[in-house]
């Protein structure tokens, strides 16, 4: 049993430490799961897109996917205050221009502002996760407070290059655990919580 520092350390050099061929291997395994959940009912979606330098999930191949299979999905993108830990959240369409943010995130300069309440499912960017869906981000908070102002209906999918831990002990009642947790190996889904 570990806590999130510890985790988050662990995961993190896991991932920095991986082998471009074995991230690419398991991205691949990861976007095969993604495409067996139905998203038809989904209109519109929030995605993050990775930080390269970090080795985060590449999510670029599963947006492709979908905007083939679901050309009628509306993709959301959240632009991050470091100051405030807050998010803003914009409509994302294939002429939305990006910049990169100073840690490495690709954003929307700017573009049409969406509510958090208007999204139908949330992808979540993640280091860890347990068996209960809490997962360890880098520590900031701020999807766990973006995804307190969605609908309480709202469907989050995180997304993991590893398979989970047994418990992170020090999850709190600030953490907002997920409904499904998608990896290389397997889709795992966790009783609703909100």
């Amino acid at each position: 049993m570990f806590t999130k520092t510890d985790i988050r350390k662990q995961f993190l050099e896991r991932r920095l430490n991986m082998p471009a061929q074995e991230a690419a291997a398991l991205n691949q395994h990861l976007l095969e799961n993604c495409q067996k959940v139905n998203y038809s009912r989904v209109h519109w979606a929030h995605i993050f897109l990775p930080i390269t330098e970090k080795k985060e999930v590449n999510t670029w191949p599963i947006v492709e996917w979908m905007r083939q299979t679901y050309p009628a999905l509306q993709w959301v993108l959240g632009k991050a205050s470091l100051a405030t830990a807050n998010m803003e959240h914009f409509l994302w369409e294939t002429h939305t221009p990006l910049v990169k943010s100073s840690y490495g995130i690709p954003e929307p300069a700017g573009g049409i502002p969406v509510e958090p309440h208007t999204l139908d499912l949330v992808f979540v960017p993640l280091l860890a996760f347990d068996l209960t869906g809490h997962r360890v981000g880098y520590g900031k908070g701020m999807y766990d407070r973006f995804l307190k102002q969605c609908r309480p209906d709202v469907r989050t999918i995180g997304l993991s290059l590893f398979e989970p831990v047994d418990v992170i002990m020090d999850a709190d009642i600030h953490d907002v655990p997920l409904q499904t947790v998608i990896t290389p190996v397997t889709i795992y889904q966790f009783i609703e919580k909100r």
